[in-house]
């Protein structure tokens, strides 16, 4: 893709979620509309492992992410997980621009419809807008190849907006295709 290009995902939330947004939260001003700021990608590994896990993890999640992945270590020790200041605890990307709206459109696209069995996400924010996610298996992405993949990885996902409630960053993701869990309705039946 060239620099000129614009992402789809991000044609789409200027073509039609930013006006519906606009519309259904009655905003004045267009600075006032919800936008996605950056997605931080993250991988915890077992810090007692060998090496061999932390370097296939950061390849795994650069190739994910498209851009190279920072190694984290622990900030303190903790002696009841075996942990030492200092040790690798896994790595992290954050995404911004068009990488960003590349990478959401291949999560809501390819990635999220290949789980199996797959009934939706959940819908809990964080009270200010902002949406984590886990996924327990990363060959969802078509990027990793499953038959060289020797450690078994979850990924986890954190969407920043610049959305004030849960309410106003559900309705911007929902717009965006993400595909929440219907909500059922639980009956109440009363014993007699």
């Amino acid at each position: 893709m060239s620099s000129q290009e614009t992402p789809a995902l991000k044609q789409h939330y200027i073509d039609v979620v930013a006006p519906g947004l606009k519309k259904s939260q009655g905003y004045k001003n267009d600075m006032e509309i919800p936008v996605i700021e950056k997605v931080v990608l993250n991988m915890g590994i077992n810090a007692s492992a060998d090496k061999s896990v932390l370097e296939e993890a950061v390849k795994n999640l650069s190739a994910i992410a498209g851009q190279a992945a920072v190694r984290t270590y622990a900030r303190k020790s903790i002696a009841n997980f075996k942990l030492r200041e200092g040790m690798p605890i896994g790595c992290k990307v954050t995404l911004r621009g068009n990488r960003m709206w590349d990478f959401l459109y291949r999560l809501l696209a390819v990635g999220l419809p290949s789980i199996r069995d797959f009934r939706g996400v959940h819908s809990r924010f964080d009270g200010n807008g902002n949406y984590s996610l886990g996924v327990t298996d990363i060959t969802i992405f078509p990027e990793i190849a499953t038959d060289t993949l020797k450690y078994q990885s979850g990924l986890e996902f954190t969407i920043v907006t610049s959305a004030a409630t849960n309410e106003e960053g559900k309705e911007l993701l929902t717009l965006l295709g993400m595909p929440f869990r219907k909500q059922e309705k639980k009956e109440e039946t009363t014993a007699a």
